[in-house]
């Protein structure tokens, strides 16, 4: 079995639905083991679009990362994912952090996830529920990795009756 970190993300539609859809989605072929809260957070990349909701598993599983990356895109079609542009609006994204100490660089598949040491919408979550973990590539612990960027966009969600329908 592998220790796997997951993103999930989503601003379009009922984005706290989406979120618990695509973790409902999982088992038994990826096990959860630990989950953060969920952050409400300003978009990145691209600005001109809604807030997202994040946040972030951790998770067991037997697939290989290619075999898990294909899962996971299975999972964000069936959600309700279709076609973008890069950092745009969605309904799902799951996105593989971490896996095991893993680093690999292919086309289509990047582990560690390139840009998480800049992503305050991962690295919070991240976080709470694993601060010494140690990024393989940067040899930092998350928290360390955390304490460098600004993290002024990324606040506690709160859900409110009808919020998000």
């Amino acid at each position: 079995m592998h220790t796997v970190y997951l993103g999930l993300g989503s601003n379009l539609g009922d984005r706290a639905a989406n979120l618990a859809a695509a973790i409902a989605a999982l088992p038994p072929n990826v096990r959860v083991a630990a989950q953060s809260s969920i952050y409400e957070t300003a978009p990145w990349g691209y600005a001109d679009q809604p807030a997202f909701l994040n946040q972030v598993f951790a998770t067991r599983t037997a697939f290989r990362p290619r075999g898990l990356l294909a899962f996971l895109k299975n999972i964000e079609r069936r959600v309700g994912r279709t076609p973008s542009f890069r950092n745009g609006p969605r309904e799902i994204d799951i996105d593989i952090l971490f896996y095991d100490d893993l680093q690999l660089d292919e086309p289509g598949l990047t582990i560690p996830h390139p840009r998480l040491h800049e992503r305050a919408f991962v690295l919070v979550p991240l976080t709470e529920i694993a601060p010494d973990l140690i990024h393989p590539a940067a040899h930092k612990t998350i928290q360390t990795l955390l304490g460098t960027i600004d993290t002024a966009g990324v606040h506690a969600y709160q859900q409110q009756a009808g919020a998000d329908a």
